[in-house]
């Protein structure tokens, strides 16, 4: 019979332990994508349907597809970010941008908007722009020096 132990060996004893490690760095490229990856593709997606959630399809018609365009074009952002992580990783300033966009955009795009349209723009453009910086920080930070 078997031995169906609870207790494993360490995996580093695995033959095929320093390919699959030079596998998975080569695949995240050295960075802790999965981190930030995520939010952004749930930011996006909350911006592309906030005006459906927070109800201002009727008071505020210009920001309906400004708010489903924007969150379309970060949760592109965040799939480009997981798919190819090395070339992307330099666009999360464009992350920033859109963040700061997002928070005045209201006042620019919308007209008379009220405090419920205000705070729902100003916390997806925060959010965008703190994911942005997080985004641009792990690129820096894995930049190799020379």
């Amino acid at each position: 019979m078997a031995n169906v132990s609870p207790t494993r060996g360490d995996i580093t004893s695995h033959p095929d332990a320093s390919e699959m490690r030079a596998r998975y760095d080569r695949v995240l490229g050295g960075r802790d994508v999965a981190l930030v990856d995520g939010p952004v593709f749930l930011l996006g997606l909350y911006c592309a349907v906030s005006p459906w959630v927070v109800h201002y399809t009727t008071s505020q018609p210009a920001l309906v597809p400004h708010n489903l365009i924007v969150g379309i074009a970060i949760g592109l952002l965040a799939l480009g970010f997981t798919r190819a992580p090395e070339r992307m990783y330099g666009l999360s300033w464009a992350m920033c941008a859109l963040g700061v966009w997002m928070i005045i955009s209201p006042w620019v795009v919308g007209r008379n908007p009220d405090a419920g349209v205000v705070w729902n723009n100003i916390v997806i453009g925060a959010l965008a722009l703190i994911l942005g910086l997080v985004c641009a920080g792990t690129a820096a930070k894995s930049v190799p020096k020379r």
